[in-house]
């Protein structure tokens, strides 16, 4: 892909970035960054156009057009991988797929990473009729939603470190049980995973997911639990925790959660209003914080059930 010297602004969703512009009239370019909701092709504006530095790495690549526009879905991060993994949920081979195509571009760099999200098929904790491996989120009823892949796979490979067997780790917000499973392969039988979510029918559909799915053993010998409450007060019966994982934007990072992550142990979650970044909080031995920014994203607001069901 022949790029021009030259550099052009795009602004997306609040987001600014830069990117080299792309000539070939054959292909479209589409720049590829985290945000949970939108990926944009670069000839859309949003109808607010705000500046803020995208921190995010990103890459530029081609994509080939047809004669209906490729980018139909408007937030999926790749048409191609959309055209091909788009499908019926349970189908390995798509779900093998949808992983290859993170490998390629990039998302997935760890094999371990790569491994779980081939064993967990994601067709399992979506939606019935929904297509499960199109690389984009998706409602899963009560005002919420489940992440795209990307930021699945984001989110596993900051915490891989704080996955290790025999640890322990709390998905907070834990919707459809898709990443409370990932964690449990990574922790395996010697670890402990806790996850939390408010809303109770989200709650029990996610149990009956996971035991469909590899993580099932998991689920049956009590490493693996899920739990109805407030995930901004944590789960303090498990702490402290290796990870902790919040799959929802908090205007700021919950106290409670600070306090439950071990020395040494790593908080993700995304933090903000309107703009949003997804922040990496490690604790240090003294008990100390080190925060950085990872990318900006756009999740659903991490408040109370009663806010969440009024929408």
């Amino acid at each position: 892909m022949a790029l021009t010297s030259s550099i052009s602004s795009v602004i997306a969703y609040g987001c600014r970035y830069r990117a080299p512009p792309y000539n070939n009239k054959n292909n479209n370019l589409l720049l590829f960054f985290s945000l949970s909701y939108y990926t944009l092709p670069l000839h859309h504006h949003p109808p607010l156009l705000l500046p803020r530095v995208l921190t995010a790495r990103f890459r530029a690549f081609s994509l080939l057009t047809s004669s209906s526009s490729p980018f139909s879905t408007g937030n999926s991060l790749f048409s191609k991988m959309e055209n091909i993994t788009g499908g019926i949920p349970g189908n390995k081979s798509r779900n093998k797929t949808m992983v290859e195509q993170l490998q390629r571009y990039g998302i997935i760099r760890s094999e371990k990473v790569s491994e779980v999200m081939e064993t967990i098929d994601r067709g399992l904790f979506v939606p019935e009729g929904t297509a499960a491996y199109v690389d984009s989120p998706m409602p899963i009823g009560h005002n919420a939603t489940i992440s795209a892949p990307h930021m699945h796979a984001m989110c596993l490979d900051l915490l891989k470190e704080n996955l290790q067997p025999g640890m322990h780790a709390l998905d907070v917000g834990s919707g459809t049980g898709y990443l409370t499973a990932c964690f449990a392969l990574m922790v395996g039988a010697q670890g402990r995973v806790v996850g939390i979510e408010h809303i109770p029918e989200l709650a029990a559909w996610s149990i009956e997911n996971i035991k469909k799915s590899a993580a099932a053993p998991f689920l049956e010998s009590s490493s693996l639990s899920i739990h109805v409450g407030d995930g901004r007060q944590g789960w303090p019966e498990a702490a402290p925790y290796d990870a902790i994982h919040v799959g929802a934007a908090a205007p700021e990072i919950p106290k409670a959660l600070i306090e439950q992550l071990k020395p040494g142990g790593r908080l993700v979650i995304p933090v903000g209003t309107f703009f949003q970044d997804l922040q990496v909080i490690d604790k240090k031995e003294d008990g100390s914080l080190s925060i950085r920014t990872e990318t900006s994203v756009r999740y659903v607001p991490l408040t109370s059930r009663e806010e969440q069901l009024r929408g």
